[in-house]
């Protein structure tokens, strides 16, 4: 359940060389490969980028699926991968929450102004947290100030949401209102999604999101540990396999499973417009309290092109996923690897850039 990376301008340059280096790859061509226009150049490039995620950035798989106007595009590396498998996206579920969330309040069922207290009383004491003084729009963009209780329990160990509260409140907050991710305001929200509609927050989102989108390889499976059905193997850094896994380890902070394509469709879907009106759209991708960093279950990356993407990544143990869109929705690309992570800082962006930066030949 990953934080997005605070941009800093010595790692956004670390990244343009290898981005470039990809790019000119796709322009220059590969070995066995004619590339006769700048769409053959992009996925040379972005496929390049998938293959180092294997062999320079130690994992065991990676995959690509990509949605654009000429259709879908997949692309795996290494063994045991397959486009239709079931996995777990980790923090992806943050995206899931915050559109039910938004939701609520373009309803007028909630206000992103509430404090915690007002749906929660006495929720959040103690250690000098105080849930009256918290709204949702703090959750929301990770300016709350609480602690993040995985950074105890490593997201390894099961916990309620009551209990996941309850350990970050042993601990004194963050600054207020300075942008500090964690887990722990996204399973507050999934507490509040619960005490406003009367149901849990996986029911809401399924009927909300999951059913209306079609998203039929997307699920909440609560405290069951096994995958659905197809799924390969997935395994920790230390190369131990975790394809078992208790979800309660990170609740409404990551618990979905979902595919490839069910994300890339989700991202299109809520860019697009599809699941929330245009003024709450517009607060989602309000980066401004965060100063840039975060907007509500969704954070921006700008790339040496100028272009810049929206979406969200997803950590958790044996699976690493990112999805990434333009503005519109109207391009997106969700990859994955079949580990926590990369080890290779550098090669996501370059990936990202090899996809939404083309070059013509």
């Amino acid at each position: 359940m990953p934080k997005p990376r605070t941009p800093r301008t010595p790692r956004t340059l670390l990244a343009i060389p290898v981005s470039l280096a990809l790019l000119g790859m796709a322009q220059t061509g590969l070995p066995g490969r004619t590339l006769a226009s700048s769409q053959g150049s992009v996925t040379a490039a972005s496929d390049t980028a998938l293959t180092l995620l294997v062999t320079r950035g130690g994992a065991p798989a990676a995959a690509l699926l990509t949605d654009e106007e000429s259709g879908p595009r997949f692309t795996d590396a290494g063994n045991g991968i397959f486009r239709s498998d079931h996995f777990r996206a980790g923090s992806i579920t943050k995206t899931f929450i915050a559109t039910v969330v938004l939701q609520l309040a373009a309803e007028h069922r909630l206000s992103l102004s509430d404090s915690v207290d007002d749906h929660l009383p006495g929720l959040v004491r103690g250690a000098g947290n105080d849930g009256r003084r918290i709204t949702l729009r703090a959750l929301l963009r990770h300016t709350s100030g609480l602690h993040d209780f995985t950074s105890v329990t490593r997201g390894a160990v099961p916990v309620t949401p009551l209990q996941a509260v309850r350990i970050a409140l042993t601990h004194p907050p963050a600054h207020r209102g300075r942008f500090a991710y964690s887990n722990t305001n996204y399973v507050v929200l999934g507490m509040v999604v619960e005490q406003v509609t009367g149901h849990s927050y996986a029911t809401e989102t399924e009927r909300r999101v999951i059913t209306p989108l079609s998203l039929t390889g997307t699920s909440f499976p609560g405290a069951r540990a096994s995958l659905p059905a197809p799924h390969g193997r997935a395994y920790a850094a230390d190369g131990s396999d975790v394809t078992e896994l208790d979800p309660r380890v990170a609740g409404a902070a990551g618990e979905l499973v979902s595919t490839l394509a069910d994300l890339n469709r989700f991202y299109a879907a809520l860019l697009g417009g599809e699941l929330l009106p245009s003024r709450r759209l517009r607060e989602m991708l309000d980066t401004r309290a965060a100063h840039g960093s975060y907007g509500m279950g969704l954070f921006p990356v700008k790339l040496p092109c100028g272009t810049t993407v929206w979406g969200h990544n997803g950590r958790i143990s044996g699976s690493y996923v990112r999805s990434a869109a333009t503005v519109d929705g109207r391009r997106v690309l969700t990859f994955r690897v079949n580990t926590d992570g990369v080890t290779d800082p550098t090669l996501e962006p370059a990936l990202l850039a090899a996809e939404f930066c083309p070059r013509t030949p």
